[in-house]
């Protein structure tokens, strides 16, 4: 017969694990998609620590790497000597220079947008820089730098800047900001942005439409967010979807809409790094829940749709990168659900960074190493 010691063990084993059960069937662990044949291409090498891919109109590439620099890379892999007038970052931790965007306009303006890590008094922050790109042969500048937006409050912390930038079709753009680690409670504090979604005017203003709710920070257009390292605009809705660190299991993926909470750390399909439970389930009231989440952990970052020609079969795809995963993984969507999931490169051994669609309708894919990779993604 069991005794109460041994029932109170159980109980609360169960307690500890109660928070990775699913709210639905397809939440998790969906089926395995049909393989695809790959072959991966390196066309880069000696990159350090690459965070941020963007194609240029003539068919070259920028990078940023974290510890501060931005190069072009030439289409047979040539890397630029590091382009002058980046602004100074905080290279330490996840810290330093992070995504880079091309302004919808840039065949005529020439104008891109850098998210970093910013140094400042009494600690650092998530910010946002545009400047004009000037290009030469052997390089470049950058011209007209201006910090258009920094991350409130600053935080003593070298964990979770976000952040990723994702224009919309009216030229505001959505920027991802992360907790900071340390301040996992501010996430649900509307009236800063620890954990939220940003969303800004080309000039760095606050979006004229955010919900601006009693007590909401003016550029706040979400709450209740983690650390968000990949986003991309759905291809057909043009909604914004997220994939999002978790901390021990609950990496998450979400269609971000005005106004919404996400529930970090209120809610949370991941364990504290302990084992512990965080916050007070996977469910409460008024609390979105995610479309897909992982358990173990992924650490995603970098996301992208697929609506090239060379993978047919892959059209209308999720590709997720993946860090503490080593892999890319591909979401078959049914509308908002995710019915499948292949899961890629998986013997590569490499951190994926970032994820982004070429316009020959190759993947192309950062690596997050010292020596970091741009890589090819093509059918085998």
């Amino acid at each position: 017969m069991p005794t109460l010691r041994n029932l109170t063990a159980s109980a609360l084993l169960l307690q500890t694990f109660a928070v990775a059960l699913p709210a639905s069937a397809q939440q998790t662990r969906a089926p395995a998609a049909p393989p695809t044949a790959v072959k991966v291409e390196t066309v880069a090498k000696g990159l350090a620590h690459p965070w941020g891919l963007q194609f240029l109109p003539d068919g070259r590439m920028l990078v940023t790497e974290r510890p501060g620099r931005l190069r072009v890379v030439a289409r047979d892999g040539t890397l630029s000597p590091p382009i002058a007038g980046v602004p100074k970052v905080h290279a330490a931790g996840q810290g330093g220079l992070l995504d880079v965007a091309l302004a919808p306009d840039f065949p005529t303006s020439q104008e891109i947008f850098l998210s970093f890590a910013e140094p400042r008094d009494g600690g650092n922050g998530t910010s946002v820089a545009s400047a004009r790109l000037e290009l030469t042969d052997s390089g470049g500048r950058l011209a007209n730098v201006h910090v258009i937006f920094r991350q409130q409050p600053s935080i003593a912390s070298n964990m979770h800047f976000g952040s990723r930038i994702v224009f919309a079709a009216d030229q505001t753009f959505y920027l991802t900001v992360g907790e900071r680690y340390t301040q996992k409670q501010e996430a649900q504090d509307p009236s800063n942005h620890l954990g939220k979604v940003i969303r800004l005017n080309r000039d760095g203003t606050p979006f004229a439409a955010n919900p601006r709710k009693p007590g909401w920070d003016a550029a706040v257009w979400s709450i209740g967010h983690r650390n968000v390292q990949a986003a991309a605009r759905h291809p057909e809705t043009g909604e914004l979807w997220t994939v999002e660190h978790g901390a021990r299991g609950g990496d998450e993926v979400n269609v971000v809409r005005k106004g919404l909470n996400y529930g970090w750390p209120v809610i949370t399909y991941g364990r504290d790094y302990s084992g512990a439970p965080i916050g007070e389930g996977t469910a409460k009231a008024g609390l979105e829940q995610p479309l897909y989440y992982w358990d173990p952990s992924i650490a995603p970052s970098g996301a992208a749709f697929y609506t090239g020609t060379l993978f047919p079969s892959w059209k209308g795809n999720l590709l997720v990168g993946a860090l503490a995963g080593q892999q890319l993984s591909r979401l078959v969507l049914d509308g908002e659900k995710v019915v499948a999931e292949e899961r890629l490169l998986v013997d590569l051994g490499a951190r994926i960074r970032d994820v982004r669609l070429g316009p020959d309708g190759a993947v192309w894919l950062l690596t997050d190493h010292a020596d970091g990779r741009l890589l090819r993604l093509v059918p085998g």
